[in-house]
């Protein structure tokens, strides 16, 4: 169990995910948090990385800092997503183990799994096949995350342990249309909507595929739990058990949000992997299982999205 005064250091606080820790963390009484912005420690850039770990010894590390981005960003900029991802994972964890990190989490993402892996999704799917095309860059990085996090428990004895979460949402996230992921892209339109009174809203794709999502905070929650109380090399599931298809969440956001008016299906986009569901037996194994339904996550998302654009945020 991590004590209450071990100094833990989030990496990519200010994210979606990073965000969700701090605020986790600090409401369970961890008192020793340290951070840095993207302006003060770039982590593709080794030598400041290191010299970061030099300085400052944490004693646990959750590496949440990624290029992430929805289907349009892993689209147009595939160089960018492989590559920055690879020099996070690379400096971050060799740094970890250099400076004797008592344990780390890398975090991954569902997308690591075959396209046309069996439903739901185990652990041991793991390069059984070929990935979605359209997020493989991406995908492949934070495989590589995983190997170096085993590699490292192989040749080091080192405790890097790597938790693979399904589509997440939540406050935190980026609403911008063109990067968002589905929920917050989804949200900004509808709400862009009723704003400025328009009769329809576009909607990229057939609406047919499905999808499983989580509320962050229940991530955070999740990943909190596993560096307490998992130890290994096996990487670990992250979700709720449920998946929803596409049209159905769309008709959900257009409730929330008051929207009547006209859906219109943009099938030039394409969809995706066809299903990506996760089989979360061994985290309920452990005792850990979401606790927020997603039309409850979903309007507190939409609050919190409401509150940004009042005070100018986004």
């Amino acid at each position: 169990m991590i004590s209450k005064d071990a100094k833990i250091y989030v990496a990519g606080h200010q994210g979606l995910v990073g965000s969700a820790l701090m605020r986790a963390l600090q409401a369970q009484g961890y008192t020793n948090i340290i951070t840095r912005a993207f302006t003060e420690l770039d982590l593709r850039n080794q030598a400041d990385v290191n010299h970061f770990f030099s300085q400052e010894k944490p004693d646990y590390v959750f590496l949440a800092a990624a290029r992430v981005g929805g289907i349009h960003a892993n689209a147009t900029r595939p160089a960018e997503f492989i590559y920055d991802n690879l020099a996070i994972e690379l400096n971050v964890i060799h740094a970890a183990y250099t400076y004797s990190v008592k344990k780390l989490l890398f975090l991954g993402s569902s997308c690591i799994y075959p396209r046309d892996a069996q439903q739901p999704l185990q652990e041991h799917a793991l390069l059984t096949g070929p990935l979605e095309p359209t997020n493989a860059p991406y995908a492949i990085a934070k495989i590589a995350g995983i190997m170096l996090c085993q590699s490292y428990n192989k040749q080091y004895g080192t405790n890097f342990i790597c938790a693979m979460p399904t589509n997440l949402y939540g406050p935190g996230d980026t609403f911008d249309t063109m990067q968002a992921h589905v929920i917050p892209a989804l949200l900004a339109k509808f709400y862009d909507a009723i704003k400025n009174n328009k009769p329809e809203v576009v909607v990229w794709g057939s609406g047919k595929v499905y999808r499983e999502f989580l509320y962050v905070d229940d991530c955070a929650q999740a990943l909190i739990f596993l560096m307490n109380n998992y130890s290994g090399c096996q990487i670990t599931n992250i979700g709720t058990g449920r998946d929803i298809q596409i049209k159905e969440l769309v008709n959900t956001i257009a409730d929330i949000t008051g929207f009547s008016g006209k859906i219109m299906w943009d099938t030039t986009y394409p969809d995706g992997t066809p299903r990506k569901q996760l089989d979360i037996s061994g985290l309920h194994s452990l005792g850990w299982q979401a606790s927020t339904e997603l039309r409850d996550g979903l309007i507190k998302t939409l609050e919190w999205y409401k509150e940004t654009q009042t005070l100018g945020i986004q």
